[in-house]
């Protein structure tokens, strides 16, 4: 995307001024760019009532759903930051949602810092490679066979713990702007 496909300035504040918008948006950061309207309806609402989505009534939720599929939604969608299918009623970031990430705080590192523990885990899996292939002594008795497998069963567990523990099976935590109100970390 080039410079001129960019939000601008106003764009930016016009698109962020709502809660509710920013809200929303780091909902669907959070599911990967991705959520169904009832799903997203559910999490804004329960934020904005400081509740679970469990504990909502009808009306906090219907009050929400109302005011996303008829402005927030359709705004965010117009500025390219969403793709919005009211049919399928599915929800999704577009390319422009990007230009949003300064300004929202970056949601998608959680508490344990993913990027890095994989920074480390290829630094360390090098420097091992690099040792057989060198036949340094000790590592030049481990076959590359056994040494791919390790590697390969580190990376493998690795992604499944961070996929179960931030993508599907545990708590989506709150929008930073929640989290600072509350005295909370992020």
């Amino acid at each position: 995307m080039s410079r001129a496909d960019s939000l601008s300035q106003d764009e930016v504040f016009e698109v962020l001024k709502s809660p509710r918008r920013r809200y929303a948006l780091y909902y669907l950061r959070r599911e990967g760019g991705a959520a169904e309207l009832s799903d997203l309806t559910e999490q804004v609402a329960a934020w904005e009532n400081e509740t679970t989505t469990a504990a909502l009534t009808t009306e906090q939720r219907k009050r929400v759903y109302i005011s996303l599929y008829q402005t927030h939604l359709p705004k965010l969608d117009e500025a390219g930051v969403v793709a919005y299918d009211r049919d399928e009623g599915v929800v999704r970031l577009a390319d422009r949602a990007a230009d949003l990430d300064l300004y929202l705080g970056d949601v998608s590192n959680s508490e344990f810092p993913w990027d890095r523990y994989y920074l480390g885990l290829v630094g360390v899996s090098s420097v091992l490679v690099a040792a057989v292939w060198l036949d340094l002594p000790v590592f030049g008795l481990v076959p590359g066979l056994v040494l791919a497998t390790v590697i390969l069963a580190a990376f493998g567990v690795s992604a499944v713990v961070h996929f179960l523990t931030y993508r599907r099976g545990g708590d989506l935590g709150t929008p930073p702007e929640l989290a600072r109100a509350n005295g909370q970390e992020n």
